[in-house]
């Protein structure tokens, strides 16, 4: 009895660590260039992607397993990420931990030497990466929301200035931190808010990166711990939004590119880690945030279009720049923005899957 159960056991662990290297076979990582498959080879419609591309515009990629499978727009292009570039700077404070530069995400901002006030005393790393700081508006840390970029200015200079302490491009481009991932590009960034600017095929690397869990290629770059604990909804569905007040900038550090509460209020149940999730809000308490799109699509969005959609179940990732993405619109499947996802769910799926789902 005993031999069988081993016999059993053994056949079913070899079965699992034949799936899990199939899995790992299925993915491959960019070295100087990102490798290329025709979607048809990835068992895909072309004609599908070549809609989405027609609907977006302005230039883009789509990964799928590692390999390019779709391009349109000049790839190696620099330009402003806007608020895309919020959850980057999530993943250098990820970068910032793993070093013991911070003793946790919830480090305090006024172990670093900012003059707080009073009210601001308890703020942490992971209030400003949430949007629950407070800073500038009237509620204590983690009372309200609001999309806060004079919270997000304190934080990238809290990263740069205080944490790290050189230049965002010595930051970045360290090997031991987004130098891993063999930049074509390389990150620039604007003098005064040191906001990103990046190529699309540069971008998915980093979309990449996020969509593997700090795993590289094979190597763990980054703890999967750090993503699987904060790569989901950190703001309470049940937290209350900043009141109407004026921006109090009393540490006169300007702002990240908008005011300290504005764009949407739509954060409470889905942002975390400047990330976007696919979940019910407070403002949509029956229906996810894209009722069309898989559950676990993430997304990190930026204004005049600049944005990328992680499909985690389908080893997919599309990133496109000054693209017609439409608005955040959360709960809507009318919304532009989901039906473009639904479009992109329906363009990852391989053609026998689809078969294999009808014949069910």
């Amino acid at each position: 009895m005993r031999l069988a159960l081993s016999i059993k056991l053994g056949i079913i662990c070899g079965f699992l660590s034949f799936q899990m290297c199939a899995w790992a076979d299925d993915l491959v990582f960019p070295g100087a260039e990102w490798a290329a498959k025709s979607p048809q080879e990835l068992g895909l419609d072309e004609s599908r992607w070549d809609e989405i591309a027609d609907r977006l515009g302005s230039r883009g990629c789509v990964i799928k397993n590692g390999y390019v499978i779709k391009t349109w727009g000049p790839q190696g292009e620099r330009s402003d990420w806007f608020s895309s570039a919020k959850p980057v700077l999530s993943t250098l404070l990820m970068f910032a931990a793993q070093e013991g530069k911070v003793a946790s995400f919830d480090q305090r901002l006024a172990e670093f030497g900012w003059p707080l006030a009073e009210k601001d005393q308890s703020m942490t790393l992971r209030h400003l990466a949430s949007m629950t700081s407070g800073y500038a508006r009237p509620e204590s840390p983690g009372e309200a929301w609001a999309y806060n970029d004079f919270a997000i200015q304190l934080y990238q200079k809290t990263l740069f200035d205080k944490v790290f302490q050189g230049s965002p491009e010595e930051t970045f481009h360290d090997p031991k931190r987004f130098g891993a991932l063999g930049l074509q590009d390389g990150f620039r960034f604007r003098q005064t808010n040191r906001r990103m600017t990046a190529s699309v095929r540069d971008f998915a690397r980093v979309a990449w990166f996020w969509l593997n869990r700090g795993n590289w290629n094979g190597r763990q770059v980054l703890p999967r711990a750090y993503f699987d604990d904060n790569m989901r909804p950190q703001v309470p569905l049940n937290l209350p939004l900043s009141g109407d007040a004026p921006t109090n900038d009393y540490l006169q550090i300007g702002s990240y590119g908008g005011d300290s509460n504005h764009f949407t209020t739509a954060g409470p149940g889905i942002y975390g880690f400047n990330w976007w999730f696919n979940d019910v809000g407070a403002k949509h308490p029956d229906a996810v945030t894209w009722p069309d799109a898989p559950r676990e699509a993430i997304m990190s969005l930026g204004h005049r279009g600049n944005c990328c959609v992680l499909i985690p179940s389908m080893n997919l990732a599309v990133v496109a720049a000054d693209a017609n993405w439409g608005d955040l619109k959360p709960g809507r499947a009318d919304a532009q923005l989901n039906q473009l996802l639904k479009l992109i769910a329906a363009a990852g799926t391989a053609a026998e899957e689809i078969g294999a789902g009808a014949a069910r």
